[in-house]
């Protein structure tokens, strides 16, 4: 009988190891954007001091497990039995649900993901129970369901995205009418009682507040109890003073502590409130296995009552957990890119947007703007001339080497994030309540970064659509888990067999996301072949543009021809797939445009040459870009709208232009990627003779429509698709042409 229960724990140990990496990797955002992105402290020191932080938040984590035993149903209506099923439908469902954002590089809630997890299936189960007992009704779900612990959890959860941005913004405003841009000019004491105050925070909320529900609060409870003003004014006293001393006589940047000790706090808060939605639910199973095992009653008639008493969480347990959480900090790619994120959507410089503006952050933006216009209105001149002198921003004299590379936000805004952030994270674990450290930590830091007037007129509807998106994430992230474990649970308590075939699609499709965001990967380095800021001067642009000029010739080369044979075949599916393809690499190239301020300003003084040839080779690309899309759209919307095929004719003429364009299009791509011009003369002879092929079939669908052609939607095709491959010569012609004389005129030049 206690077999496949035994199993299922084996399983769920797993899943809890699988999730703790998955999670991890979503939630390291969370400590890691602040430090990272003011680059106040090398990576590897931030690293090592997260580590530590998120080892001493494990141990302080055992009293938030009772979250997943009791938090969110009532224990006493459940069996052994069903209590097992509700908490593998929930760890197979947040396995999935955190990996696909992860491959997305979109931060979600591992709060919000278990919170409703743990609803979903918990309400399933009991309408399973309802529904098998004659005698309860639809209204009894509610004596299952612990509504009113729930609805606090959600409700705080929700409530969090508005204080965390308010009180972020409001901070951070105040912050830097204090101490400026120009924070290094400031008075010693100012930054004195600054660090008296982060610290005197930091220290209070986490590490006092933290201890709250550890076996060693008890130790120090006489100590804390009834004395909180007094330790609160002594450590500011304290804090204060040492922080003075630092700055006279050791010349310490007192931020950059800051920022240090608010990292290991954060990831400490981090770990104490986080911990539970991996390994939570795992070692709640485990302690209804051992209640019910020595019980000796039937798993589906030993009631979980026992789950409501408090029951003290392994210490060894909890630290394994922290020991892996801590590796995959230091290991997963997936990490860094959802830190990106989080990083692009704050930085107060301009840079490349990845959210595109929607209608919302339209309106918002002008709504915001109107906003400001009014305030202008009716706060005198004279204050907003002063508010205005604190938020000018220092201009920094760069290196000639272009190699320095501005921080994403500055030291006075990374220590706000990671104050205003610990202690609210700190105040809701000392409640034991879990909230989203995901959300406070996002949108405090999306607060600081809109009262550090971060997002400017040439960036703001970008990243206010990125928050509207991430928002809207988390929301599809509740709905989401809801449904999907309740589903899970349905089909376990079906029949238990659906359980290793449940963990097998877990593990082919973890296998199958992990494959696919190494494969993005793979394309992002590729498409950064031009924007390192090593590349000053018009060898190093030559050199590098010409093996992804070749690669993109190789691409148009393989759509083109794809487009002649689907056409030909009539093949809706293909056509559409190709069509993707032509989007992937206009998109590429749309991209590489929109970087080119970023690019100039790069360039060494005297590299107004490189910066000419990058335009121009720029513009030819997307030119043929532009004709191998226009092809590829008239030949999908053919077929899609039901038109008659092309004529045989027409098709081989096609086919011979096809195989003409492509031996050229490899011979060009051989040449850019072995730099070798010798055979130049050769391909424009042959890229004449293929404008002549084209204009004979021109000329020759021109008779047809004069004989016997009788299809005006044939004609329209086949003459687009000949007059765009014209372009699409022309344009790979004219950037070979352009490479050549740059070449050349560099090697005449050394």
């Amino acid at each position: 009988m206690g077999d496949p229960y035994i199993l299922m724990l084996v399983a769920l140990a797993v899943l809890a190891i699988v999730d703790l990496v998955v999670g991890v990797s979503n939630d390291a955002v969370n400590f890691l954007n602040s430090a990272i992105g003011s680059k106040a402290i090398s990576v590897r020191n931030i690293m090592i001091i997260a580590s530590l932080g998120v080892f001493f938040g494990a141990i302080t984590s055992s009293g938030m497990m009772e979250v997943a035993r009791k938090g969110i149903f009532n224990p006493n209506m459940f069996m052994f039995q069903d209590i097992m099923f509700i908490f593998m439908a929930v760890m197979i469902t947040d396995i999935l649900l955190l990996d696909v954002f992860n491959s997305l590089g979109m931060p979600t809630s591992t709060t919000v993901s278990i919170v409703f997890e743990l609803l979903g299936a918990a309400v399933c189960i009991s309408l399973i129970k309802i529904s098998a007992n004659d005698a309860e009704s639809f209204s009894d779900l509610w004596n299952y369901i612990n509504y009113e612990t729930a609805a606090k959890i959600i409700f705080g959860i929700l409530l969090s995205v508005v204080v965390a941005f308010s009180v972020g913004a409001i901070v951070q405003f105040s912050s830097r009418l204090i101490y400026s841009f120009n924070f290094e000019k400031r008075a010693t004491y100012i930054s004195a009682l600054f660090g008296g105050f982060a610290i005197t925070a930091i220290t209070y909320f986490i590490i006092i507040k933290g201890m709250k529900g550890t076996p060693f609060y008890k130790d120090v409870k006489f100590l804390i109890e009834g004395n909180t003003l007094g330790i609160i004014a002594g450590s500011f006293i304290i804090w204060s003073v040492i922080s003075q001393l630092l700055i006279k006589i050791f010349k310490i940047n007192i931020l950059k502590l800051i920022i240090g000790i608010g990292t290991f706090s954060l990831a400490m808060a981090f770990s104490g409130n986080d911990l539970v939605n991996f390994v939570g639910v795992p070692i709640a199973a485990w302690n209804s296995y051992q209640a019910w095992e020595i019980s000796g009653v039937a798993a589906d008639a030993f009631s979980m009552g026992v789950l409501a008493k408090k029951v003290p969480s392994n210490i060894w347990l909890l630290l394994i957990a922290g020991a892996i959480m801590v590796i995959t900090l230091w290991t997963s790619s997936k990490a860094q890119n959802v830190i990106k994120t989080g990083i692009d959507l704050s930085r107060q410089g301009e840079g490349h947007e990845k959210f595109q503006p929607n209608p919302l952050s339209r309106v918002v933006v002008r709504a915001a703007m109107s906003l400001n216009k009014g305030i202008g209105f009716i706060v005198p001149k004279s204050t907003l001339n002063f508010i205005d002198s604190k938020f000018q921003k220092p201009v920094i004299e760069l290196p000639k080497d272009k190699t320095y590379e501005l921080p994403a936000f500055d030291l006075v805004r990374a220590s706000v994030n990671l104050i205003v952030a610990g202690i609210l994270i700190s105040i809701a674990t000392s409640m034991k309540l879990p909230l989203s450290t995901t959300y406070v930590t996002f949108m405090v830091a999306m607060g600081t970064s809109l009262a550090d007037r971060a997002w400017g007129r040439e960036s703001a509807v970008y990243r206010v659509a990125g928050v509207l998106n991430v928002i809207g994430g988390w929301f599809l992230t509740a709905i989401t888990a809801f449904l999907a474990a309740a589903l899970v649970a349905y089909l376990i308590s079906w029949d238990m067999v659906m359980i290793p075939i449940l963990l097998a699609i877990v593990a082919f499709l973890i296998g199958r996301n992990t494959l696919i965001h190494r494969e993005k990967s793979k394309n992002v380095k590729k498409r950064e072949y031009i924007e390192r800021s090593e590349l000053i001067t018009i060898n190093g642009v030559i050199e590098e543009s010409a093996d992804h000029i070749s690669e993109v010739i190789s691409r148009v080369n393989k759509l083109y021809s794809n487009v002649v044979n689907d056409l030909a075949e009539h093949d809706l599916n293909k056509l559409r797939k190709t069509d993707k393809h032509v989007k992937k690499l206009n998109d590429e190239i749309d991209g590489l445009k929109d970087g080119v301020f970023y690019f100039i300003k790069s360039l060494d003084e005297t590299s107004v040459q490189a910066s000419r040839f990058y335009i121009m080779v720029l513009g030819y690309l997307q030119d043929v870009a532009q004709s191998i899309s226009y092809i590829s759209r008239a030949s999908y919307k053919h077929v899609n709208n039901n038109h008659k095929n092309l004529k045989k004719a027409q098709l081989k003429d096609l086919e011979k232009i096809d195989n003409q364009l492509s031996s050229i299009l490899s011979k060009e791509a051989a040449i850019f990627e072995n730099r070798a011009l010798d055979n130049l003369n050769e391909l424009l002879i042959e890229k004449n003779e293929l404008l002549k092929s084209v204009s004979l079939s021109i000329e020759s669908q021109v008779s047809r429509i004069r004989t016997d052609e009788t299809s005006p939607k044939n004609t329209t095709l086949y003459f687009s698709v000949l007059l765009e491959t014209k372009d699409l010569i022309k344009a790979l012609m004219n950037l070979l042409e352009t490479y050549e004389e740059f070449h050349l005129g560099t090697k005449q030049g050394n």
